[in-house]
């Protein structure tokens, strides 16, 4: 029988997983719930040492003895104080000690708690790794709680070997031990170049039999030729479908953008549940499109595999399964040299048929049809930068042309920087360089336009629609007073400024005066050139709605089921209502 509270339940089951067995306890109250239940489960190796100081030099000298990782459990407070000169050793010897700290509940730090002092990071810079457990409340924090004890326990040995500490609060004492079966925990598995063989290709043989295989480019500035060519041999390989936006600069002509088809105001759960591939593969930096949080909601039935070259933990979709620490380039290396097959290209066609659904219509004047007809105009060898939300959304509603450098400031979305991050990629060029961005991002950093190293290469596009338009798209915006603060709605022009600093000025407010004024701006010119087109921001983002209407999948249980959330979140409010849809199970 194990202990009621969750968190060691799961490190419990992951220590299991991980084939951890030898455990050195400590006498204290605060740990029984661990001690308890590990000193009567059979898998487990428990060493009884009542100090601390002594119980940590015991478990290194059993760990390098064993040449296998040692936990040590204590109660809180100095107890854990105790353990620092053993953890000071281990990590300068390079011994793998999990150091199993139980604390008290962390709202009572500093407010005469009895035994409780501040535990959180206290081995600071004498451990890999240091992680401070939440206390659990529902299945967010289960997630959390569970990702948290594998990054832990991965550090054991990455990159080297040494200790790691995991503390663990809890809100108050548990001496109850009724729980028969431990949960059934993720164990994250990570692959380096220097494991065995058979552990690879055991991996390429399962991915050789799956059907729906989904590899995600995330944003990467430069695409190698060899990552290019090993992408397109793996989509002949597998059954797979390669999905790129702008930001992934992949270049290749079977990839797909799904920027509308995956948005989650577009995309329904059935069409979602339809379209949900078993293993996901992702390498890269940022994912824009909607896929990231449209997979999040179903993932108990994805395995997501991630390349990323340091090792490090990024759960994208809170299904990693596999870490490959490599790069993109070898790791599809390595997968098409193993496979003999051939992609079927049943999967693909299903992504591609869905994704080409979308229709497309003739806009009319808004900052669709002015972005629009900026990217679909820029030549290959080109740079484009992108600001944020609806420059980034909408100019991966349409294609470009290849060879263009395409960047935006998404490691962060943040509204900081996009000119001053724009005129460094131009003056680092010759090339035609293209920023598009919205006014609020624009005057945040139009001091940037005074640089004395701006060049005639520079093209902006300025869609000045009087305020945050986003605010509007993802309904922040309630009512009038929205627009004094939330909006922040202006009537600034870019005009004296722009002039002031030798940039050319144009200007639209029409559609006629768009067309008309297009050419010049995309045209080479002595000075660079600043194009501000004004429009509405309510009306921008209702195009969008309008556009995504026009052929979004049509689900009436969907439709009843979206229709009542914003019913409910207007009535009672979004924390209230993700609160009773989390107690009934409900997907947001």
């Amino acid at each position: 029988m194990y202990t009621e509270l969750k968190p060691y339940q799961q490190i419990i089951a992951l220590l299991k997983k991980y084939d951890i067995h030898d455990c050195v306890l400590s006498a204290g109250s605060r740990n029984v719930p661990f001690v308890h239940s590990v000193e009567k489960d059979p898998f487990f190796n428990c060493y009884s040492v009542v100090d601390e100081r002594s119980a940590g030099y015991f478990a290194i000298g059993l760990a390098q003895e064993k040449r296998k990782p040692v936990v040590i459990s204590c109660t809180a407070s100095t107890a854990s104080c105790n353990y620092y000169p053993a953890i000071a050793e281990a990590f300068y010897q390079d011994v793998p000690i999990i150091v199993l700290t139980s604390d008290r509940n962390p709202t009572m730090l500093g407010h005469r708690e009895d035994q409780m002092i501040d535990q959180v990071g206290m081995f600071d810079r004498h451990v890999k790794k240091s992680v401070n457990l939440p206390i659990i409340n529902d299945e967010d924090d289960e997630y959390y709680c569970e990702r948290l004890i594998n990054e832990a326990l991965l550090e054991l040995n990455h990159n080297g070997t040494g200790p790691v500490h995991i503390n663990v609060p809890m809100k108050s004492y548990n001496n109850s031990f009724n729980v028969k079966e431990l949960p059934d925990v993720k164990k994250i598995d990570r692959i380096v170049l220097e494991d065995d063989e058979k552990e690879w290709n055991s991996l390429f043989d399962k991915l050789n039999k799956t059907k729906k295989i989904m590899v995600i480019c995330g944003q990467k500035d430069f695409v190698s030729d060899e990552l290019r060519e090993e992408i397109k041999r793996f989509f002949k390989k597998y059954n797979s479908v390669i999905i790129a936006d702008h930001m992934s600069n992949l270049d290749f002509e079977y990839a797909i953008n799904p920027t509308v088809a995956f948005d989650g105001k577009y995309i329904t759960s059935k069409k979602m549940h339809e379209l949900l591939p078993d293993i996901v593969i992702s390498f890269g930096g940022q994912v824009f499109s909607g896929l990231k949080p449209e997979l999040r909601k179903f993932y108990k039935d994805v395995e997501h595999w991630s390349i990323q070259p340091d090792g490090k933990v990024v759960d994208l979709f809170k299904s990693l399964k596999n870490i490959f620490a490599c790069s993109p380039e070898t790791f599809f290396e390595k997968a098409n040299n193993y496979s003999k097959s051939k992609n079927d290209n049943d999967y693909y066609g299903l992504i591609k048929g869905y994704v080409d659904s979308v229709i497309y219509p003739d806009f009319d004047f808004s900052h669709i049809y002015a972005i629009k007809n900026v990217v679909e105009r820029i030549k290959e060898n080109s740079i484009l930068h992108l600001s944020i939300n609806d420059s980034v959304r909408i100019s991966n509603f349409f294609k470009i042309n290849n060879n263009i450098n395409t960047s935006a400031n998404i490691g962060t979305y943040g509204i900081d920087g996009p000119i001053s991050t724009f005129i460094g990629h131009s003056v680092a060029s010759n090339k035609p360089a293209y920023l598009i961005t919205g006014d609020l991002a624009f005057f945040y950093d139009m001091n940037a336009l005074r640089l004395n190293s701006v060049k005639s290469n520079m093209h902006i596009l300025l869609i000045n629609n009087h305020g945050g338009s986003e605010f509007y798209y993802n309904g922040t915006w309630k009512d009038k007073y929205s627009d004094l603060h939330t909006t922040a709605r202006h009537q600034t022009q870019a005009e004296g400024w722009v002039k002031s600093n030798n940039f050319k000025y144009l200007s639209a407010g029409t559609k006629e005066e768009f067309d008309s004024k297009i050419d010049e701006f995309m045209s080479n010119s002595k000075q660079p050139v600043l194009f501000e087109v004004f429009t509405e921001m309510s009306s921008d983002a209702k195009y969008i709605n309008d556009f995504y209407d026009l052929s979004r999948p049509k689900d009436v249980k969907s439709e009843v089921i979206r229709k009542s959330k914003n019913i409910i979140k207007k009535t009672i409010g979004q924390d209230k209502a993700e609160k009773i849809a989390k107690k009934f199970g409900i997907k947001k």
